[in-house]
């Protein structure tokens, strides 16, 4: 700071000694507020200065945000790319995806179709045997019927021939 500010210390120094401070005290008094003055407070220059500092800041700060800027549209634009890339794997992957699941879908349907006519078989089968046994088990019940009859008629021939012997008997 430079000594560029008028302060009149004779007219100080005068108001203080008819306020009652002596000459020294006044003097001393005046050459403190005047050193306090010219280091405390800025002048013109010292803002024109500062202005220009200012000034040189504010335009490297510009230099240093299109800096920036420039920088995060390179990464905006790497960002849209990789971004892009992803989305295209991402249908490879589904389209890859979708025809695994046909496969699948048509195997499966396959083993159903194949799963079902060997049911179907085993239907035919089980009704088969059914059937036979069902036959098999007529025929035995016809042969157990004839044998029972032989039997019957056997045991009433013999009750029969008892009953007629027994009368005669008597």
């Amino acid at each position: 700071m430079t000594g560029a500010i008028a302060f009149d210390t004779h007219r100080f120094v005068k108001r203080l000694t008819d306020s009652g401070f002596t000459e020294k005290q006044a003097e001393t008094l005046a050459e403190e507020h005047v050193a306090l003055l010219n280091t405390n407070l800025a002048t013109k220059a010292d803002i024109a200065a500062a202005q220009t500092d200012l000034a040189a800041v504010e335009a490297g700060l510009k230099v240093d945000i299109e800096a920036v800027r420039a920088d995060v549209a390179k990464v905006e634009a790497g960002l849209k790319a990789d971004i892009e890339a992803v989305r295209a794997d991402v249908a490879k992957v589904e389209a890859g995806l979708k025809a695994e699941v046909a496969k699948v879908e048509a195997g499966l349907k396959a083993e159903i179709v194949k799963v079902e006519g060997g049911v179907e078989t085993l239907r035919m089968e089980t009704e088969a045997r059914i059937a036979k046994a069902e036959t098999e088990l007529k025929v035995e019940i016809a042969a157990v019927k004839a044998d029972l009859l032989k039997w019957m008629f056997g045991a009433m021939i013999a009750q029969g021939g008892l009953i007629v012997a027994l009368v005669k008997l008597l």
